[in-house]
């Protein structure tokens, strides 16, 4: 039977001193969603890549939600066990213990959503990763770490699968470590249907039933659907299938119903379900039932593992399972606890307000800001993304213009250059297009730099995108890391009519980055027209303007201003978009003593994160470069020299030295 709940002077449901929250141990696998919504799976014809398998989401969601978490499992030694990895640890999962097989490939889902009934999925597990996890993938010391650890009924499906589930749950009981099964029950991967039948949901089965009875002594907490108790307990009506649960183990039973909430039973299973402490759901239309069991997991242990009084775990449960169900995906929809807070509020207010939150533009932009994003506190930026200045260079020169293309990869290898010189790994950034430099944004690419790339035509007023006016259709080919770069020639007291079409062109814009994920990066200069007035808080003027549309752009790109203007620019952003990423510097070709003049000038700023700046670095060494009269070494040592002593004035602004050898060797280098 199971063991009573730990007790300890704190009267915590767990025993202290335990460096994990949770340990996770199960499916690992790359869910591939169809984005064709009421398409059948045969007609779909894309579909968006995701991480999944039910113990992953609920390692991803429990990390998501502030606990530490860690995944058990393994993955393929191929480009999809490497993106989960990757997707777990930037969510700030421990994968420690995810370990590579280097025989077998990471498995694979594929999904539909069909209507609000019908979900089409093909597990394509034959010999997967995940079910190859060995007793010795692990060892007792690693599970004892945990306050907990979380076990899916899948994992108990195959020999080596259930033997090394037993084990762990073998150190997890002698170390007083809470055990939870979430029974997840795939008949499918029980080998009870076709194998392309992963829709099925249940089948009654007496040696599944006799299997799960004999590992339920060793849970403390088990959740599952009605279904899924049914399986356990063996019978058509869920209180005697509960009935038949409770006789094997002591453990809490959480049973999650859908629409109607959960209902928590500890002790003695009552005659009717509704007898039982039941916490009502919230009220959504639903898109997509898959991983919204996963999600309600982590909302209960999230609180379960803090201590909170079941009422409360309940609660936050159903908050995750009706956003999950709201949303396209299953662990990117996960909510974070803003979006959780945010819910809440709404709902105290008014409990109607949210049968749609997929509409919510507050809760669609908190989920966007307030997960895990890469760190960028400094973005040192060599910006080479101008198309006009480049032909106009080359017309000079004679050159090709295929000559441009080669030369952007020279300042994407000068760029690399100084990073590694200077130290400055996650501080690097680039703004690049692809007109002309389309190889150097692929070989930028997947560096960690931070990489702007522009969508508008250069020199356009009104604003016209590049590629047309669906800007979105072209940000589908961008890889997510790239940042939406788009200057906008922009004055708050412009003409009505001009101010309107930039303004529904930047509506337009900010839309479609929603859409695709990308951040925006929104460059604002103001027209220098006879026409228009030149004041001082023109620039705050056409940010606040902007800010009132509801454009909110994760970055900012403006010229340098005096020191009283940054004291209100840092206002206004901290007023209508703590979530803002920041601002960095343009250059404008200005030279290197005016830009560290700028620099100065907003050293105080706390939103001015960086500089990015172009034809002061690249003007003259490209120039010469095209000419013939340098040779690639030496252009690549011009522009580092530059950009280089760039960094260093922006860092002395700051009051800061890091590099000062590095940067004058390679002055000394260039000369």
């Amino acid at each position: 039977m199971a063991a009573s709940p730990t007790t300890n002077m704190t009267n915590s449901r767990f025993a202290p001193g335990r460096a994990r929250d949770i340990i996770c141990l199960g499916r690992l696998a790359v869910d591939l969603y169809a984005q064709q919504i009421g398409a059948r799976l045969e007609d779909v014809t894309s579909f968006a890549k995701y991480l999944g398998g039910s113990s992953a989401n609920i390692a991803f969601g429990c990390a998501r939600l502030g606990l530490a978490s860690a995944m058990l499992s393994r993955v393929g030694n191929d480009h999809m066990g490497r993106f989960l990895t990757e997707t777990l640890e930037r969510e700030g999962c421990d994968v420690s213990h995810t370990r590579t097989d280097l025989e077998r490939l990471t498995a694979l889902v594929l999904l539909g959503i069909k209507d609000r009934d019908t979900f089409p999925l093909v597990f394509h597990r034959e010999n997967c990763a995940d079910m190859a996890i060995d007793e010795n993938d692990f060892d007792e010391a690693f599970i004892a770490s945990s306050k907990a650890l979380v076990i899916t009924g899948t994992h108990f499906s195959t020999e080596q699968v259930n033997r090394a589930s037993r084990r762990a749950l073998e150190y997890a009981r002698r170390n007083q470590v809470r055990t939870v099964l979430d029974i997840d029950y795939r008949p499918v991967l029980w080998g009870l249907t076709g194998k392309a039948d992963g829709e099925t949901r249940f089948i009654a089965n007496e040696s599944v039933t006799a299997h799960l009875q004999r590992i339920l002594p060793l849970f403390d907490l088990v959740i599952g659907t009605e279904e899924e108790f049914r399986i356990a307990g063996g019978k058509h009506e869920l209180v005697d299938a509960l009935a038949m649960v409770r006789a094997v183990t002591p453990a809490t039973l959480v049973v999650k119903r859908g629409p109607l909430g959960c209902t928590i039973v500890e002790g003695k299973v009552p005659a009717s379900l509704d007898d039982a402490p039941t916490e009502h759901g919230m009220q959504v239309e639903v898109l997509n039932v898959l991983g919204a069991g996963d999600a309600f997991a982590s909302g209960f242990l999230s609180e379960w593992l803090r201590d909170a009084p079941l009422e409360r775990c309940a609660q936050t449960a159903n908050l995750c399972g009706a956003l999950v169900v709201s949303r396209h995906a299953c662990a990117p929809a996960m909510p974070t606890p803003a979006e959780l807070d945010y819910l809440r509020d709404a709902l105290a207010r008014d409990p109607e307000s949210m049968r749609r939150p997929d509409l919510d533009a507050k809760l669609a932009r908190l989920h966007r800001v307030s997960v895990p994003r890469p760190a960028h506190e400094e973005v040192l930026g060599f910006a080479f993304d101008h198309r006009n200045q480049f032909f106009e260079l080359a017309q000079q020169t004679g050159a090709s213009l295929a000559r441009i293309s080669a030369l952007k990869q020279l300042f994407v290898e000068a760029v690399a250059q100084t990073e590694q010189a200077l130290s400055l790994q996650g501080r690097i950034g680039v703004l690049i297009d692809d007109r002309y430099g389309q190889d150097a944004l692929n070989a930028a690419t997947g560096r960690g730099w931070w990489i702007g790339r522009p969508v508008e035509l250069p020199g356009s007023s009104p604003l016209v995108f590049q590629h047309g006016r669906s800007v979105g259709t072209a940000l589908v080919a961008w890889p997510r890391e790239h940042v939406v770069k788009c200057l906008v020639q922009y004055h708050p007291d412009a003409p009505i009519d001009e101010r309107m079409e930039q303004e529904a062109q930047l509506r337009a814009l900010y839309d479609a980055v929603q859409a695709s994920g990308h951040e925006l990066l929104l460059e604002v200069i103001p027209p220098k027209r006879d026409t228009l007035p030149a004041a001082p808080d023109t620039v705050y003027r056409a940010l606040k303007r902007l800010y009132n549309l509801g454009i909110q752009p994760e970055w900012w790109k403006l010229a340098p201003l005096a020191a009283g203007q940054w004291e209100a620019i840092d206002a206004l952003i901290a007023e209508r978009d703590p979530y803002c990423r920041g601002v960095v510097l343009l250059g404008l070709s200005a030279g290197v003593d005016t830009l560290s003049e700028g620099f100065r000038a907003a050293s105080g700023s706390k939103t001015c994160k960086g500089f990015t700046v172009g034809r002061t670095i690249f003007h003259e060494p490209s120039r010469a470069w095209l000419a013939g009269e340098i040779d690639d070494a030496t252009v690549i040592a011009q522009v580092r020299a530059t950009f280089e002593t760039l960094i260093q004035a922006w860092r002395s602004a700051r009051g800061e030295t890091g590099g000062t050898a590095q940067s004058h060797s390679t002055r000394r280098e260039a000369a």
